[in-house]
């Protein structure tokens, strides 16, 4: 499937909490930071399609503010709870300035947060 990049914004006007929030394409994207870099995936719990924007990050892991589901926030994979791992983006930094790949494609129901 094509990706088209997209600029966010500079690691140093990266939010001080680790966290962001974008809407690229019609894909609702968080990026976190964590000790090992940025990281980039659906802003979206495959348990019941929360946001996981809300949620805190801790040791390398974002938890679904609904019912705790817990996922890696490098590979995606769930590890806390029997749920689907998370779709991940390709993300990269050229000269400070982080990008992050989506679909060409909007995405389906199916992909969509319930809030987003």
């Amino acid at each position: 499937m094509e990706e088209v990049w997209h600029s966010i914004a500079s690691e140093s006007d990266f939010p001080e909490d680790g966290k962001l929030a974008v809407t690229l394409g019609g894909w609702s994207v968080l990026i976190v930071r964590t000790d090992d870099g940025f990281h980039a995936f659906n802003d979206r719990c495959t348990h019941q399609a929360a946001l996981l924007s809300s949620g805190r990050v801790r040791r390398g892991a974002i938890m679904c503010p609904l019912h705790g589901a817990r996922f890696d926030v490098a590979t995606g994979q769930c590890i806390g709870g029997a749920y689907a791992n998370l779709r991940t983006f390709p993300l990269r930094s050229e000269a400070g300035k982080l990008e992050v790949a989506v679909p060409a494609v909007p995405p389906g129901p199916q992909e969509r947060p319930v809030a987003g």
